[in-house]
């Protein structure tokens, strides 16, 4: 479920920037977040600024997490977990928490989403799948929202 939290010119299909600008946080930003990141970046083609932080960043990529965007022909090899800071959020249109809660800085005129998805920290490899799924169909529907691609648009 796709919880709102107050909205955007996005919503109006405008942005500040003249790409949207994408925040995923999430408390390690060593799982979730990472996948975010990466499978919008791999969807978007360039036409979203993609960024990732955590509120209390780990030392490195989820290896499971890593392993099965790798199955899908994405690489996690360039991201090292981030501190989610205040200007990381100031510049985002959009933020996407996954984890990370009250932690998160809140700024008006943000748009806020808080996808409730399942930590994949210590999950066997088939459960990671499924998590990563469910990322890639929220992605996939943020990127419609945002009015960068029509749904058949995508190619995997």
């Amino acid at each position: 479920m796709n919880a709102q939290i107050p909205h955007s010119p996005l919503d109006a299909g405008q942005s500040s920037h003249e790409r949207p600008v994408v925040l995923f946080a999430c408390i390690h930003n060593s799982g979730r977040s990472v996948a975010a990141k990466v499978l919008t970046e791999h969807f978007a083609k360039g036409r979203v600024d993609v960024r990732s932080a955590g509120s209390e960043p780990g030392s490195n990529v989820n290896p499971q997490v890593a392993a099965v965007l790798r199955d899908r022909g994405l690489s996690t090899e360039l991201e090292v977990p981030t501190l989610l800071t205040s200007q990381l959020v100031s510049v985002a249109d959009v933020v996407v928490t996954m984890g990370c809660g009250e932690t998160c800085p809140f700024f008006p005129g943000k748009r806020y989403l808080d996808w409730e998805v399942e930590d994949p920290a210590g999950q066997d490899r088939d459960t990671v799948q499924r998590i990563i799924d469910d990322i890639e169909h929220r992605v996939l529907e943020l990127l419609v929202e945002l009015g960068v691609a029509a749904p058949d648009s995508f190619d995997g």
